[in-house]
């Protein structure tokens, strides 16, 4: 069953859906009235409405039943990139928000090849959005995740607000660091949150490692083998899927 994100909560249990939904349920859909698709609200509550009427640019549902299953993660797990090359960062967040990430950060690394303007920032903020947006909906998500850009100084000064600040490093696996990932799943309660930090191809300079730990973030490997950018925020996230979701049996 479709899912779309809409604007509005009910209003006289009704639901007017416009814009690209619109289009979608009408015109790439091909929906006709008794069909039924799960609508999303602002306050992230989900449920499945029954359309009542579609005319020539609006849709309109009602008759709701609210979905009680849970479809997100009992954390929320921003994931901040150093800017990759290419659509790497496309892939991050579509398949990062099918994994269940709450936020992405993307942010300027020393070593980042990428360097991006205002204008193109802009650019690749709207697609970007668009991408989440699209993999909530597929994925079932109850939400879509936030997704920004931000500096060097701005990413440090972001970490007083998670309760968790991880910091994926290459020395840290290549030493063969294994612990600190599960002990910080271990101390995380619902409804707490973890920033984890990823770095572009050519990784973390080591005075940028500094200014993490200086900040309190902590540094962690991802298992013994060596990740590219793009597999190592789908690797913690599918760790976190797999910890809080599946071996608790919550």
């Amino acid at each position: 069953m479709q899912r779309y994100f809409v604007d509005e909560m009910p209003l006289d249990g009704k639901v007017i859906v416009t814009g690209e939904n619109f289009h979608h349920i009408a015109h790439v859909m091909r929906s006709r009235v008794g069909d039924k698709h799960f609508l999303v609200f602002p306050d992230h509550t989900s449920v499945v409405g029954e359309l009542l009427e579609l005319t020539a640019d609006e849709a309109v549902y009602g008759h709701f039943v609210k979905e009680d299953f849970t479809r997100e993660l009992p954390v929320a797990l921003t994931i901040a990139c150093g800017l990759p090359k290419g659509d790497k960062l496309d892939w991050i967040v579509q398949k990062g928000t099918e994994l269940g990430a709450a936020a992405f950060t993307a942010f300027p690394s020393q070593t980042s090849v990428v360097r991006w303007d205002e204008k193109k920032r802009r650019k690749r903020l709207t697609r970007l959005e668009k991408i989440a947006k699209e993999a909530a909906e597929q994925s079932h998500r109850t939400q879509t995740p936030l997704v920004e850009f931000a500096s060097f100084a701005e990413l440090l000064q972001d970490f007083p607000r998670f309760t968790h600040v991880l910091i994926a490093y290459e020395e840290s696996a290549k030493e063969g660091e294994r612990a600190q990932l599960v002990q910080t799943f271990e101390k995380m309660q619902p409804g707490d949150s973890l920033l984890a930090v990823f770095g572009p191809e050519g990784g973390f300079a080591p005075e940028e490692i500094a200014q993490f730990e200086a900040a309190g973030a902590k540094c962690c490997g991802l298992g013994p083998r060596i990740l590219r950018a793009e597999t190592a925020p789908l690797y913690l996230l599918a760790s976190a899927s797999f910890y809080f979701e599946l071996s608790r049996g919550d």
